[in-house]
């Protein structure tokens, strides 16, 4: 038993690897894909590319690993049954439970690691990779000059070339505005013909010009231009010097991250939902007694006036009085001022509630939503993991067919499935259509009695592929027997 246990593990452990590290590789090439434009074009070191993906990587690792556990079983008891391996194993007195027992262990010890990831490992990755992406798509384009373009991406200068040579290093009819003490454009440099250079470490360029004028403004100490228009200083050859140190990639503290929900464990989410749940509760209070406070006043008014003599009054008069008896007190015109002024307090009351209700409340709820969805989501990756492996080994025992073929195929169908319901099930309750407990395990509640139903078929030896017991299964079942009956009528009355 421990020869075959050991085998077992072994077989499972390559296509495990595999299959992982293959879908891994697949939505990582979708992230970049996704963030081409980002990426492309900014002169970013070769390091910061590598670190992104790898962060990237490692925040794929919660979709990755459910369907590496799927296709690696699948592909495992499907190599197995494929070479009549698991009917050498049953013919020796080994049941299919006592075979998949290690196998059962790993996948048991999988789900735990995939809680230990979701918990501990996947806060820090998405924190160090949601950090480094924004500062990645914030930063400017790397120092490139257009022909014909006003280029602006130096903080503090405008340049425009009139046209390249095929090296892009010269640049003849260069045009330089000045804006580095934020005067407008007060500074001119043109030149017929300029060299660039970037210095060693990349942080400067300097512009050699060639055969050019500097036109400047003259102003005061407090910036305003004098009498006389200009000045201009003709040049043969002048030497500038621009700092390209912003752009460069400036890193983003990452404590600004760290409120973020999704960078949370499992002690991290609890704490904010408490929080947030004490705050919401103490919102509603505090407005409550307020709305309360501001009628507080009709509790000591005098209600018990003695009525005036009120001349008669049409229909639609007796008809308010009925419904306000208050209002008899006082006459007509009275009557429309008090009605007029409580629809105007209650409408200020219903916008004053609208208001608070869409500028406090809802952001709340939904922000605790968004914490609990989270919540759900460490606890569903373990036991996905553990229920597509009762998925995948009992499917390959019975399909019997391994390699990257059919095994892919049907498992890409479960997973596709697993995936929709849950997204769908998540988008529910984020927009709170459905309850949050059911939202989130909505996707799990499908695919558990599916893997309940493939073990109980596999271990009993139940004929589930089999061609020949599903069509004594039909010929037998009376519904389907009437039910071709019915067809073969239909087909001999309008067809032949």
């Amino acid at each position: 038993m421990k020869k075959l246990h050991l085998y077992m593990i072994k077989s499972n452990i390559g296509p495990f690897v595999l299959t992982f590290f293959i879908t891994i590789f697949i939505l990582l090439m979708q992230f970049l894909w996704k963030y081409v434009d980002d990426l492309v074009g900014k002169g970013l070191e070769w390091d910061v590319i590598l670190r992104l993906m790898f962060y990237a990587s490692a925040t794929f690792v919660p979709l990755a690993l459910p369907l590496a556990v799927l296709l690696s079983s699948l592909m495992t008891f499907g190599n197995l049954g494929e070479n009549y391996e698991l009917v050498a194993i049953k013919s020796v007195g080994i049941s299919l439970q006592k075979a998949m027992r290690p196998l059962t262990i790993l996948a048991f010890l999988i789900s735990i690691g995939a809680f230990l990831f979701a918990n501990y490992v996947y806060p820090v990755a998405n924190l160090k990779f949601g950090s480094l992406l924004y500062d990645v798509r914030q930063k400017k384009l790397a120092f490139n000059l257009d022909e014909g373009v006003f280029d602006n991406n130096l903080n503090g200068y405008v340049i425009r070339a009139g046209s390249k040579s095929k090296d892009n290093n010269t640049i003849y009819n260069i045009m330089i505005y000045d804006h580095t003490k934020n005067q407008g454009d007060n500074q001119v440099t043109v030149a017929k013909k300029a060299n660039i250079e970037l210095t060693p470490n990349q942080k400067k360029a300097i512009f050699t010009l060639y055969d050019g004028y500097t036109y400047h403004d003259i102003t005061n100490e407090r910036g305003y231009q004098q009498k006389r228009p200009f000045e201009y200083m003709k040049f043969g050859k002048e030497i500038l010097s621009i700092d390209l140190s912003q752009l460069a990639l400036q890193r983003t503290n990452e404590d600004l991250f760290k409120s973020n929900y999704t960078m949370l464990n499992v002690r991290q989410l609890n704490h904010a939902i408490d929080s947030l749940s004490e705050q919401l509760v103490r919102r509603e209070k505090d407005f409550r007694k307020n709305s309360i406070r501001k009628y507080g006043y009709l509790a000591i008014m005098d209600t018990g006036r003695v009525n005036r003599t009120i001349p008669k009054q049409t229909e639609k008069d007796a008809k308010i009085q009925s419904l306000y008896p208050l209002l008899k007190q006082y006459d007509n015109t009275q009557q429309n001022v008090l009605i007029d002024q409580a629809r105007n307090k209650v409408k200020v009351d219903k916008d004053n509630y609208l208001f608070h209700t869409t500028k406090y409340i809802e952001p709340r709820e939904k922000l605790i939503i968004q914490h609990e969805i989270v919540w759900h989501q460490k606890f569903k990756l373990s036991l996905a993991c553990l229920i597509f492996f009762f998925i995948g080994a009992p499917l390959g025992a019975i399909i019997r067919k391994g390699g990257l073929g059919l095994p892919v195929v049907i498992s890409v169908i479960f997973f596709v499935i697993y995936h929709v319901v849950s997204v769908i099930g998540e988008k529910s309750a984020r927009t709170e259509d459905m309850n949050i407990i059911l939202g989130m395990w909505l996707s799990t509640m499908v695919i558990l009695p599916l893997g309940l139903f493939l073990t109980y078929k596999a271990t009993t030896d139940a004929p589930l592929m089999d061609t020949e017991s599903w069509k004594k299964f039909f010929e037998t079942n009376w519904f389907f027997r009437k039910t071709l009956k019915i067809i073969e009528w239909v087909k001999q009355k309008f067809f032949n």
